[in-house]
């Protein structure tokens, strides 16, 4: 009877213990599982976090407000009409016929603030100007480039290449920078009466050789006392039609 008792104890023992330990392995599963179902928010969480902070700001950046560098060319509530040809844009109409007045449809360019006759701020107009190209206007119209290479006292005359710009208040057809033939026309600041009076009075001492810059010339007439005379009155004829100028080939004044 003790024997049959101690083996229904150790019955419960065993059914206890195996109870125990089922229960502690579904605790711990339990657990796992609940980390597992808590670090995936967080996961996703710190995945948001880290592709938020990898892209474009959600705020757009402000756009440029800078000026730009045609302004400052255009007069402020001036005349419309009265406006460099930078400061608008034009409808060109390239079937006028060449020499006749025209009239073009223009608007200011933006940022550019103009008035018609009547002190009314406009942004279209229209500009009344000559139908022909810019590489046609009179020379008074556009500035040139200027040369002090070329001689401008030679035969046939020289020519050289030159770049020229319409002024701002001038209106023409075509590109306002464009290139041009043009003679030699620079001047070092000689002056024709002083050589001519120098020819006259001193010319057989060379002084009008020497105030050209003509040093070989001015030494022969001064050690030969200007040719006898001779090469004094052939000077003289010289320098006054304009035929012996400045030895460095610029024109008088």
């Amino acid at each position: 009877m003790a024997a049959l008792a101690g083996l229904r104890a150790l019955r419960r023992f065993c059914g206890v213990a195996l109870f125990l330990s089922q229960l502690y392995v579904l605790s711990g599963r339990a657990g796992s599982l609940m980390t597992t179902k808590h670090s995936q928010p967080q996961s996703t969480f710190a995945k948001s976090l880290t592709s938020t902070s990898t892209n474009t700001p959600y705020f757009k950046a402000a756009e440029s407000t800078e000026i730009p560098s045609y302004v400052t060319k255009c007069p402020s509530n001036g005349l419309c009409s009265r406006l460099p040809p930078d400061c608008m844009t034009c409808n060109t109409n390239y079937s006028c016929i060449y020499g006749k007045p025209a009239t073009f449809d223009c608007k200011v360019k933006p940022h550019v603030h103009c008035l018609d006759q009547n002190n009314h701020e406009q942004e279209n107009f229209t500009i009344n100007m000559t139908c022909q190209f810019c590489w046609q206007l009179a020379t008074t119209d556009y500035v040139c480039t200027n040369s002090t290479s070329c001689m401008t006292v030679s035969c046939p005359r020289q020519r050289y290449n030159a770049t020229c710009t319409v002024r701002d208040h001038i209106h023409c057809l075509g590109n306002r920078v464009f290139p041009k033939m043009l003679y030699c026309n620079w001047t070092g600041g000689y002056k024709w009466s002083t050589a001519l009076a120098l020819s006259i009075t001193l010319g057989g001492f060379g002084a009008d050789r020497f105030y050209l810059g003509q040093w070989r010339e001015g030494l022969g007439k001064l050690f030969s006392f200007g040719g006898l005379g001779i090469w004094t009155l052939i000077d003289v004829l010289l320098i006054g039609v304009g035929y012996v100028g400045p030895a460095d080939g610029s024109l008088y004044i």
